[in-house]
């Protein structure tokens, strides 16, 4: 009877182990499968054009080649409500299944820190996927404007030309003025950012504050190389670019570890700031297979000399690199969270 009983205690052993095996190849084998099977979809929360789409449309060309069963990918742009109908329908009505992900403005996952208006999300059960560059904006002059260092402007203050409320050209100098302490007198009306350096140039401001380098180096290098700017402030969590080397970082000049935490919160957007999301419930294994794809287009060589002729950042932040931003954020004391509010003029009309 005990033989009888180890014996077949062997050969359940044998079926089981054979049965995890098989498994373990269909496994391999279905997620081949699945992402063959149907187009991988790309949710861009902003119109054609922008720099959403431009990111998400340049990462969908060479994103397939990298996903098991290398599926076409196709970009839908579902722009509204500044990002929130896309991370909205990612969060609640998309494909929970590893076919869909989305990309959206920065700010997005931040707001309901601030104003829960809208919100039908938690960015902290979002199952990031990575993003493919940080950002830093600048507080700048024209080279012929008396604040040429941030020590005149702690001196002096200054104009900074505006596209509207709510806008980082908005936000930002607000951020500036009541974390830092300086004058700064917000313009409005600019239709965008080539309006507002259009009004640097002419001198009907001192300058603008806000501004992404993103967009500054590849559209006005000669201004940055002939010194035709000041460059007084770095706002961002860090920095990687040496032609900001000698830049001060705006966390590098706060006075105490409370407004080092509110500017955490307030910057962690430029950290993330083209962020790709896949909806919450994605199988482990789909969503692995998703984020290797991703990091390994923003390496490919292919993928960067397109990028580096369209004069797109490439800096990538991984998935892991994200979700710890989100933590610490909505980590944050609520007496923060006031001074974010208050730091950012939130209910400013100008």
């Amino acid at each position: 009877m005990a033989k009888l009983a180890r014996d077949v205690l062997i050969i359940a052993c044998i079926v089981i182990g054979a049965l995890h095996i098989s498994g373990s190849i269909a496994a391999a084998q279905s997620l081949e499968d699945f992402f063959k099977a149907q187009p991988f979809k790309i949710i861009v929360g902003s119109p054609p054009g922008g720099s959403y789409d431009l990111y998400g449309r340049a990462i969908s060309r060479h994103l397939g080649s990298h996903l098991p069963g290398q599926p076409t990918v196709i970009v839908q742009n579902m722009p509204g409500g500044g990002g929130y109908l896309a991370v909205n329908y990612l969060y609640n009505n998309a494909p929970k299944d590893g076919s869909v992900i989305a990309t959206f403005s920065r700010s997005v996952p931040m707001q309901p820190l601030t104003d829960s208006t809208g919100v039908q999300f938690d960015p902290q059960k979002l199952e990031w996927i990575g993003s493919a560059s940080d950002e830093v904006g600048l507080v700048l002059s024209w080279n012929t404007s008396p604040v040429k260092t941030y020590a005149d402007l702690q001196r002096l203050g200054m104009t900074v030309a505006s596209t509207g409320p709510g806008t980082d050209s908005n936000v930002y100098p607000r951020v500036v003025s009541n974390i830092l302490g300086v004058n700064i007198k917000i313009v409005t009306g600019y239709p965008g950012a080539a309006d507002m350096l259009l009004a640097v140039e002419r001198g009907e401001v001192d300058g603008a504050a806000g501004i992404s380098w993103s967009s500054l180096w590849p559209n006005k290098k000669d201004w940055v190389d002939n010194r035709k700017l000041n460059l007084l402030v770095q706002l961002g969590l860090k920095s990687n670019h040496a032609q900001l080397k000698d830049v001060p970082l705006i966390l590098d000049l706060v006075r105490n570890e409370t407004d080092r935490r509110v500017l955490e919160v307030i910057f962690a957007r430029q950290a993330m700031a083209y962020p790709f999301a896949a909806p919450p419930g994605v199988p482990t294994a789909r969503l692995t297979a998703i984020r290797t794809a991703f990091a390994k287009t923003l390496t490919d060589e292919h993928f960067l000399s397109e990028a580096n002729r369209a004069g797109m950042s490439i800096n990538p932040a991984t998935a892991e690199e994200l979700t710890a931003i989100i933590k610490r954020v909505y980590t944050s004391p609520p007496d923060v969270i006031e001074k974010v509010k208050t730091a950012m003029g939130l209910g400013a009309k100008n």
